[in-house]
C-alpha cells in the first residue's frame, strides 16, 4: 500500500472523527436536555401529590360540614315540630280564653290586616280614610286590650315565652344550617378549583413525559451514530498502522535489495584486482562476502 493510500485513510479517519465528535456533542446535548425536563416532570409531580393532598383535606372538611349540616338539620327539624305543637297550643288556649269573654284576637289580627291592605291598595275619598283610620286605631286599641287580658293567663303566657324562646333557637338553629352549608360548598368549590389545577398540572407532566421519551431515543440513535464511527475510526487506524508496517518492511527489503547491489558490485570490481577504499570493504563485510 503505497503512501497515498495511507494519507486517504488518515482523511477518512478524521473525517469520522469529526463525525463522532459531532453525533458525540448532540448526544449529550440530548441527554441535558431529558434531564432538565425530567427535572421539570418531578417539580411539576411534587405539586400534583401536594394538591392531591388539599383535595383530599378539603374533601374530608366537606364531608364533616355536611355531617353537621344534616345534624343541624335534624335539631332544627325537632324545635320546628315543638315550634308548631306550641303555636298550636297557643291558639287553642286563645280560643278557650276568647269564648270566655267573647273577643277573638285572631279574628281582630284578620281584621286589622284587611283594613290596614284596604288603606293602602284602595282609591278612597278623604272622609272615608278618615274612617277607615278610626276603625284601625279601635281595632288596634282591642287587640293591645285582648293581649294584656291573655297575658293575665298565667298557662297562656308561659306558652307564649317558651314559643319565642323556642323561636329564637330556630333562628339560631337556622342560621349555623346555613353556616355550615355555606363552609361546605366553600370546600367543595376548592376541591373542584383545585381539580382543575390538577388535571392541568397532569397534562403537562404527561407532555413533557412524552417530550423525554422522544428525545432519548433520538438520543439512543444519534449514540448509535456515535459508536459505528467509533467503530469506523479504530478499524482505520487498524488499516493505517498495517500499511505503515507493510510500507516499513517494503522499504526496509528495498534498502537490503540496494545495499546488496551495491555489495554485488563492489565485489566484482575485487575480482578484476581493483583497489577497494576503506568504506568499499565495510559494504562487502556488511553483506558477508569477505
Amino acid at each position: 500500500m503505497d503512501s497515498e493510500s495511507i494519507e486517504d485513510l488518515i482523511k477518512k479517519k478524521d473525517e469520522f472523527q469529526e463525525n463522532a465528535n459531532d453525533f458525540r456533542k448532540k448526544r449529550d446535548y440530548l441527554h441535558d436536555k431529558s434531564k432538565k425536563m425530567a427535572m421539570e416532570r418531578d417539580g411539576i409531580n411534587a405539586k400534583v401529590r401536594q394538591i392531591r393532598n388539599q383535595i383530599s383535606e378539603h374533601r374530608r372538611k366537606r364531608d364533616e360540614y355536611n355531617e353537621r349540616v344534616k345534624h343541624a338539620k335534624e335539631q332544627r327539624n325537632e324545635l320546628i315540630g315543638n315550634h308548631f305543637e306550641l303555636k298550636r297550643r297557643i291558639k287553642e288556649l286563645e280560643r278557650e280564653r276568647s269564648s270566655t269573654s267573647g273577643v277573638s284576637l285572631s279574628q281582630l289580627k284578620q281584621s286589622l290586616r284587611k283594613s290596614e291592605n284596604e288603606q293602602m291598595t284602595q282609591p278612597m275619598s278623604s272622609q272615608k280614610e278618615k274612617k277607615l283610620i278610626e276603625t284601625i286605631k279601635e281595632i288596634h286599641t282591642k287587640i293591645k286590650d285582648e293581649e294584656e287580658t291573655l297575658n293575665k293567663d298565667p298557662e297562656l303566657k308561659k306558652a307564649v315565652e317558651e314559643e319565642k324562646r323556642v323561636k329564637k333557637k330556630i333562628e339560631k338553629q337556622h342560621e349555623l344550617v346555613e353556616k355550615m352549608a355555606k363552609k361546605a360548598q366553600e370546600e367543595h368549590q376548592g376541591m373542584i378549583e383545585l381539580r382543575a389545577q390538577l388535571a392541568n398540572f397532569v397534562k403537562k407532566t404527561s407532555e413533557i413525559q412524552e417530550r423525554i421519551v422522544l428525545t432519548k431515543m433520538e438520543a439512543d440513535t444519534v449514540h448509535r451514530e456515535f459508536i459505528d464511527n467509533v467503530n469506523k475510526i479504530h478499524e482505520l487506524e487498524k488499516e493505517i498502522s498495517g500499511a505503515e508496517k507493510k510500507k516499513v518492511v517494503k522499504k526496509k527489503i528495498a534498502d537490503v535489495s540496494a545495499a546488496q547491489k551495491q555489495a554485488d558490485e563492489i565485489f566484482e570490481r575485487f575480482k578484476r584486482g581493483e583497489k577497494l577504499s576503506t568504506e568499499d570493504l565495510m559494504i562487502l563485510q556488511k553483506a558477508g562476502l569477505l
